[in-house]
C-alpha cells in the first residue's frame, strides 16, 4: 500500500464503526416544521388573507387533504404540480401539500406571457395545474400552445382553479364552465388525517423554479430537500426572527419558494399575511391593523414605500418592522430612507439556485457610531455567507483563486455548499458550466473588502466598457440615486462612436417633478453627474419614463439593454 493511500484512509478513519440507523438518522425537510406548528399552537393564526383566518392545526389539516388529494390521483414521486398564483393561502399550503405527496412544487411567475409558461409547463412536464382565477386565461392560453406543438401526443394535466373573493366572479364561473375543478372542491376529496411520510432521501427534489431567461430559454432549478430546511432555519436565525413573528407576505412565493420563508414561518410558529397586491398602503395598513413584524421586499418596492404619499403613509411606525430586501443591489439613499422612516433594513444577496439570499450584511456595532448616511454606505454591500452557506469567495475566474481583500479587485462571486441547487433540469451543459471548478458560478462580479464582506459591483453582462475602462452601471445608478428629483433610475451599456460604449441612463422622476422640459431635466442631472463622479462615468444619454419590472421588482435590464440599442450609437462629439 502507497504511502499517500494509507495517510488518505487514515484522515477518514473515525474512532468507531457505528451505523447509521433509523433511530439516529433522518432525511432533512421542513414539511415537518408544519406538524410541529399545528402540536404546539393549533389555534394561532397561521394565515390571513382578508377576511379569511386559519389556524395552524387547519393549515395543516388542509395540506394533508391536498395532499391526499393529489395521491389519489397519481400524482407522487416523479410528478411535478405547477402553481400559477399571486400570495394566497393556497399557494402557501403548496408548499407543503404538494411534497407531502412526494411531487414537485413548481411555483409559475404570474407576469410570464403565455409562451414563457407554455415553455415551464412542458418542460417540467406538469402533472397538474393550480391556478388562481385572475390568471386562469393565461394558463389556458399556455396549454393550447403546448397542445398545438404536440401533434396529437399532448396529455392534458389536471386544472385546478384558485376561487378568491377578492376577484371577479365571472373568471371563476368561466373557468369552471372550461371544466377545471375549483380548489376547495378538490381539497374535499382528500384525507385531513392523510399519513404523508418525510422523504427517504434529503438529496430528493422539493421544488423546480425557472430563471429569467431574458438571453435564452428559461433554466430549471431543481432544489433538495436538505437544502429547504437549512435555509428555512438560516433565516431565522441570521435575521434574529422570533417565535410568533407576524409576517407580510410583500415578496411572490413564487420567487425562490419565497426565500423559504414559507417553511420558515412554520418553524417560528409565526402567522403569514398575504398580500395579493403590493402597494405602499397596503403595507402600511398591515402594519397598523395586523401587527406585522417582518417583511421581505426588493429595493424598487422599499423606494415606493419611501415615496409614499403622506396620505398613505403611517409615520411613526407603532413598532419596529423588520425588512429584508434582496434581488438587486439596493441604493445607499433608499437604506438611509428606510432607516430614518424607522424600518431596520438587512441586506442580503443570493440567487434563485442558491434558495434564494444565501448572504447577509450582518451589522457591526462599530458601525452604530458612523454617520447615518455611512452606515447605509456599508449596509448596502452584500456581506458574509448564511449560517448554512459552506463556501463563499470572489475568485479570478482564469484561475479560480480569490482575488485580494482590498475593496478594488473585481472578480466573479461564487458558492458551494448545502444551500446550492442540484442542478438546472435537463441541461447538462448548463450544468456543467455553473459548476466548473468545484463552485456554482453567480456571474455577478464583485470585490472583497479587508473585513471580509463581499460587494457587489455588477452583473458581467451590465459592465459597461467605455474607451477600454469599466465603469459599474451599479455605482453610477447610487450616485444618481442621490439626486432629488429622481424616483428611480437604472443605467446601461449605449453604443458610443468615440468610446464604444457610454452609460445610458433611463429615469422615472418622482411625483410632483416637473417633467415637461426634458431637456433641461436631463441636463440638471448631467450636471450633478459630473460633480459627482469621474467624466467618463457621466451618462451622455437621459431618458425618461416608467421602467420595466419583473414580478418581484427587478428591473429588467436587458430591456432597456435592447432599447438603448435601438436608439444607436452616440455621435462622436464634434471639435
Amino acid at each position: 500500500m502507497s504511502l499517500s493511500l494509507s495517510l488518505s484512509m487514515a484522515e477518514d478513519r473515525d474512532i468507531d464503526h457505528l451505523p447509521k440507523n433509523s433511530a439516529n438518522y433522518t432525511a432533512l425537510t421542513p414539511l415537518g416544521f408544519l406538524e410541529r406548528a399545528a402540536l404546539v399552537h393549533p389555534t394561532r393564526n397561521s394565515l390571513i388573507h382578508g377576511s379569511v383566518h386559519y389556524t395552524w392545526l387547519q393549515t395543516y389539516r388542509r395540506c394533508r387533504q391536498l395532499a391526499s388529494a393529489l395521491t389519489k390521483r397519481s400524482v407522487t414521486s416523479g410528478s411535478t404540480v405547477a402553481v400559477i398564483a399571486p400570495n394566497v393561502p393556497a399557494m402557501y399550503e403548496a408548499h407543503f401539500g404538494v411534497p407531502m405527496s412526494g411531487a414537485v412544487l413548481n411555483a409559475v411567475n404570474i407576469r410570464l406571457n403565455p409562451l414563457t409558461v407554455a415553455f415551464l409547463l412542458g418542460h417540467s412536464q406538469a402533472a397538474v395545474i393550480m391556478v388562481d382565477q385572475e390568471f386562469y386565461h393565461l394558463a389556458e392560453e399556455a396549454l393550447q400552445i403546448i397542445a398545438s406543438e404536440s401533434k396529437g401526443k399532448y396529455k392534458p394535466p389536471i386544472l385546478i382553479v384558485i376561487a378568491d373573493k377578492n376577484c371577479d366572479q365571472k373568471s371563476l364561473e368561466y373557468a369552471l364552465r372550461r371544466g377545471a375543478i375549483e380548489y376547495e372542491k378538490f381539497l374535499e376529496t382528500g384525507d385531513p388525517n392523510f399519513a404523508w411520510k418525510p422523504p427517504k432521501d434529503e438529496w430528493q427534489s422539493i421544488a423546480l423554479g425557472y430563471t429569467s431567461g431574458t438571453t435564452a430559454s428559461p433554466k430549471g432549478v431543481v432544489l433538495h430537500h436538505r437544502g429547504a430546511y437549512l435555509m428555512s432555519l438560516s433565516n431565522a436565525v441570521v435575521w434574529g426572527m422570533k417565535e410568533g413573528a407576524v409576517y407580510l407576505w410583500t415578496l411572490p412565493m413564487f420567487h425562490c419558494n419565497g426565500w423559504c420563508f414559507t417553511w420558515s414561518l412554520a418553524a417560528l410558529f409565526g402567522t403569514n399575511v398575504c398580500l395579493r397586491q403590493v402597494t405602499a398602503k397596503g403595507v402600511y395598513s398591515a402594519i397598523a391593523n395586523l401587527g406585522v413584524t417582518h417583511f421581505c421586499a426588493a429595493p424598487v418596492v422599499l423606494n415606493t414605500i419611501v415615496n409614499a404619499p403622506k396620505d398613505e403613509a403611517i409615520i411613526p411606525l407603532p413598532r419596529v418592522v423588520h425588512v429584508m430586501t434582496a434581488g438587486a443591489a439596493p441604493p445607499p439613499s433608499v437604506l438611509f430612507a428606510m432607516s430614518q422612516q424607522g424600518f431596520r433594513v438587512t441586506h442580503t444577496y443570493g440567487l434563485s439556485e442558491t434558495f434564494g439570499p444565501s448572504t447577509i450584511c450582518a451589522w457591526k456595532p462599530e458601525w452604530d457610531s458612523l454617520p447615518p448616511d455611512a452606515q447605509a454606505r456599508m449596509n448596502s454591500r452584500q456581506g458574509i455567507r448564511y449560517v448554512a452557506l459552506e463556501g463563499l469567495e470572489v475568485v479570478n475566474t482564469q484561475n479560480m483563486k480569490p482575488v485580494p481583500a482590498d475593496g478594488m479587485t473585481i472578480g466573479e462571486i461564487v458558492f458551494r455548499g448545502n444551500a446550492v441547487m442540484k442542478g438546472y433540469l435537463k441541461n447538462p451543459n448548463a450544468n456543467k458550466e455553473a459548476f466548473s471548478g468545484g463552485w456554482f458560478h453567480s456571474g455577478d462580479l464583485g470585490v472583497k473588502h479587508s473585513d471580509g464582506y463581499i460587494e457587489i459591483k455588477d452583473r458581467s453582462k451590465d459592465i459597461i466598457i467605455s474607451g477600454g475602462e469599466n465603469i459599474s452601471s451599479v455605482e453610477v445608478e447610487n450616485i444618481l440615486y442621490q439626486h432629488p428629483s429622481i424616483f428611480e433610475v437604472s443605467v446601461v451599456a449605449r453604443p458610443d462612436e468615440q468610446w464604444g460604449e457610454s452609460p445610458c441612463a433611463f429615469v422615472t422622476l418622482k411625483p410632483g417633478i416637473d417633467a415637461t422640459d426634458h431637456q433641461r431635466v436631463a441636463g440638471e442631472i448631467m450636471k450633478f453627474s459630473r460633480s459627482k463622479m469621474p467624466v467618463y462615468w457621466v451618462p451622455k444619454s437621459v431618458i425618461f419614463g416608467p421602467l420595466p419590472k419583473t414580478a418581484t421588482g427587478k428591473i429588467q435590464k436587458h430591456l432597456l439593454r435592447a432599447k438603448a440599442k435601438e436608439m444607436g450609437p452616440v455621435k462622436k462629439s464634434r471639435m
